[in-house]
């Protein structure tokens, strides 16, 4: 069952690290929560049924990881200032699509837990069925979130881009 398990996660560590980088900029917290998430994929391993994709089981496991330890962490999320954001002035030559994505994942940083956690399965290209299996809401439910998420973000970019 152990190798099952390491193998399980060798085939798999974007979807850790991707969780991690999401709830913690510091380094040495989103090894803390890399641990935990490894931990609780550990304790529920012998429960997996395989009735959803191992993928799925995994993204709602380290999702629901990530939030609790978030909100142990701060009642609410709290607002990143400018200054705290690493922002580098990009050479004229660079792509205007990385400015972009930069704009993006700054936006996405003020956003709520349960939000982070939407947007990165859609931008993960995760269908909206696989997407409720793994937040535990419905499928309608999900369009309705992202619908809102999108709107939420296209504001937060328009604020800082002025």
């Amino acid at each position: 069952m152990e190798k099952e398990f390491v193998s399980l996660l060798n085939r798999h560590p974007g979807i850790l690290y991707k969780v991690c980088s999401l709830y913690c900029k510091d380094r040495e917290d989103r090894n803390d929560l890399f641990q935990e998430i490894v931990l609780q994929l550990w304790k529920a391993f012998p429960t997996f049924k395989n009735e959803s994709a191992v993928t799925t089981w995994m993204y709602r496991i380290a999702l629901n990881t990530a939030i609790s330890n978030f909100r142990k962490k701060s009642g609410k999320p709290q607002p990143v200032s400018f200054s705290d954001l690493d922002f580098q002035i990009p050479d004229l030559k660079e792509d205007i699509a990385e400015e972009e994505i930069s704009l993006l994942y700054a936006s996405i940083e003020q956003l709520s837990p349960v939000e982070k956690a939407v947007i990165s399965l859609y931008l993960d290209d995760r269908s909206y069925d696989e997407m409720a299996s793994i937040l535990g809401i419905s499928k309608s439910n999900v369009g309705v979130k992202l619908n809102r998420i999108k709107t939420k973000l296209e504001t937060l970019i328009k604020s800082i881009t002025r």
